[in-house]
């Protein structure tokens, strides 16, 4: 065994154990949370490119969204602790997973929206989604366009007095 599998043989060891622990043992538990990693992931790529391309991209927005997203993948956590205490089969951890998915699928959908991806989606399943996520594109939208104004505010040198 060289050097490499041994490094990754022995966080194995320790990772999964730990992983168990947190989020419950199982194909079930562990194809929700690869789902849940998945759409984040993607929520995040769609995000970034949203945020690009209506220059509201700010690096402490993005700085928070590590830890938002560090606390919503520690919520599963706590469902199946919350699980183990109530010795229920898994309804907690269910249900905050399930409930993560659909806000962070909603997110997604909204920021491919925002990016302009939205011709790429049949017409039928845009029109779907469009009325699925429309509350959720508008605060995303509201939300840029604040952030947006605040940086042309203190990027522009004509506002240096503004700062002061």
């Amino acid at each position: 065994m060289n050097k490499g599998q041994a490094l990754i043989t022995t966080a194995g060891a320790f990772v999964v154990p730990i992983f168990e622990y947190l989020y419950g043992a199982g194909d079930a538990v562990l194809t929700a949370m690869m789902a849940l990693l998945f759409f984040v992931a993607m929520d995040w790529i769609s995000g970034i490119r949203a945020a690009k391309k209506d220059f509201s991209y700010a690096s402490k927005y993005g700085i928070d969204g590590v830890f938002r997203t560090f606390f919503m993948l520690a919520l599963p956590a706590g469902g199946h602790l919350l699980d183990l205490l109530f010795n229920l089969p898994g309804l907690f951890f269910g249900a905050l997973t399930a409930g993560l998915l659909y806000h962070v699928i909603q997110s997604m959908v909204a920021n491919a929206l925002r990016a302009g991806w939205g011709a790429w989606l049949p017409l039928n399943v845009f029109e779907s989604l469009l009325s699925w996520v429309s509350s959720e594109l508008d605060k995303k939208i509201n939300r840029a366009a604040e952030r947006g104004a605040i940086a042309n505010v203190t990027d522009n040198p004509e506002n240096e007095t503004q700062r002061e």
